[in-house]
C-alpha cells in the first residue's frame, strides 16, 4: 500500500460460515452482528463492506476482523479504492427481495476520520 494518509476506500468482507446446526447458526449470526457493530454494511448475505478513510483505519479493521473470525470460518478481505467502488454495478432481478441489504452503498455523511 502506498504511504498516502488519505486513500479513501472500502474494506469488503466475503465469507463462508457453516450453518448446519443451531450452534453454527448462532456463531454465524454473532459474526454478522460483529461486522455491523464495527461499521460494516450488508451488501449481500455473506458480503459486507465498510468505508475506510485511510490505511491506518484499514489496518485497524483488518486486525479486528482477524480476531472475530469463527474457528470454522473462511473470510476473504478485499480493499477497493473509492473510485473502483463507484464503478461497481449491481444487477438485481425484478423479483429479488433486497431486504435490508444496501443497494448502492455510499460513504456515510459522517465517516469516522479519527478512531
Amino acid at each position: 500500500m502506498n504511504n498516502s494518509p488519505f486513500s479513501m476506500g472500502w474494506l469488503m468482507a466475503m465469507f463462508d460460515l457453516p450453518v448446519m446446526t443451531d450452534k453454527e447458526r448462532k456463531v454465524a449470526t454473532r459474526f454478522r452482528n460483529d461486522l455491523l457493530d464495527h461499521g460494516f454494511l450488508m451488501i449481500q448475505f455473506s458480503v459486507y463492506a465498510r468505508p475506510c478513510v485511510n490505511f491506518e483505519q484499514l489496518d485497524k479493521h483488518l486486525g479486528i476482523i482477524q480476531k472475530l473470525v469463527p474457528a470454522a470460518g473462511n473470510v476473504r478481505m478485499l480493499f477497493l479504492t473509492d473510485e473502483q467502488w463507484e464503478k461497481s454495478v449491481t444487477v438485481i432481478g425484478p423479483n429479488y427481495d433486497q431486504g435490508k441489504r444496501a443497494k448502492h452503498p455510499k460513504v456515510p455523511d459522517q465517516v469516522e476520520f479519527w478512531e
